[in-house]
């Protein structure tokens, strides 16, 4: 079996901050969560991620809110890879103490190991970048943190490509022999009405010529990718079925595309692509073999 004809990832981004006021749709509670991670994986995802309804808590506090999310999509699904997104505090370790704490309790496979900062955001009404203090940031300190977590745990990162530069550090690590197992690699696009609307101010926009950027650079390393687009459908772009032919794997969810239909739908529309350029879509059990999980 070639890559190009391998079965395909499918992961389902629950809700990132898509509020119930923005799409009626979304999974707001952890049992909601729950229910529509069960819907999804019975679809054909096998890596689940969502936000924690409160982030602005202790690690201890989002653990139970995420492990509430997690335990019954685990327990009916043993293997299937959980993982929850940032905590919010001063230190890295109040960051990042909550993954921990879930790997714990035995739910979690993988861990977010975003490596670059960026200003997220689109143009205001007046066409210009907004008067924004807000920078995702992630220094290499803290890259370095969550990169050892994975590591010595044996959870896999999961890894955000904002821009280009995200992608040198992955292969820094990769060409040091110091990338963790289980790496998974998610080249993000970008449309409008992500964040706040406008146009966006950040990242490339999901056309071919952009993927060849991505996988130009990312060159002869073994490390799995996938495509997903922040503000709009991922499968209404062509880089959804060039990504496929490619050997890549595709994230979706309401996180993403805020305004889209509900995630089943949106994962089971993804499996019917993945069938229709000649793929099968990953099990459980593929996908811990693809990402070379512990």
């Amino acid at each position: 079996m070639t890559q190009n004809d391998a079965p395909v990832i499918i992961e389902a981004a629950l809700n990132g901050v898509t509020s119930r006021e923005r799409n009626a749709n979304v999974p707001a509670t952890v049992e909601e969560q729950a229910k529509d991670a069960l819907a999804c994986v019975e679809a054909g995802a096998t890596v689940v991620h969502t936000h924690a309804p409160n982030i602005v808590v202790p690690p201890d506090e989002a653990a139970e809110q995420y492990a509430t999310a997690f335990r019954p999509v685990v327990e009916q699904h043993p293997g299937i890879v959980c993982y929850p997104t940032t905590g919010i505090g001063a230190t890295i370790e109040a960051r990042y103490g909550h993954v921990e704490l879930l790997d714990d309790m035995g739910l979690v496979r993988a861990g977010f190991v975003d490596t670059g900062s960026v200003n997220l955001g689109g143009t205001g009404k007046d066409g210009l970048p907004p008067n924004s203090s807000f920078v995702y940031t992630n220094t290499f300190a803290d890259i370095a943190y969550k990169m050892d977590v994975c590591r010595t745990r044996g959870l896999g990162p999961s890894i955000a490509i904002f821009e280009p530069g995200f992608l040198r550090v992955v292969r820094a690590y990769y060409d040091a022999g110091a990338l963790p197992a289980g790496t998974l690699v998610k080249f993000y696009f970008s449309e409008g009405g992500y964040l706040g609307g406008g146009q966006p101010l950040w990242g490339a926009p999901p056309i071919i010529e952009a993927l060849d950027l991505y996988l130009a650079m990312l060159g002869d390393a073994d490390i799995p990718w996938a495509v997903a687009v922040l503000g709009g459908s991922l499968l209404a772009t062509p880089i959804a079925r060039a990504a496929l032919e490619r050997g890549g794997h595709l994230r979706i969810g309401l996180e993403d595309w805020d305004a889209g239909p509900t995630n089943l739908e949106q994962t089971a529309a993804a499996a019917d692509l993945c069938r229709s350029v000649g793929r099968s879509v990953a099990t459980v059990d593929d996908t811990a073999d693809a990402l070379g999980l512990p």
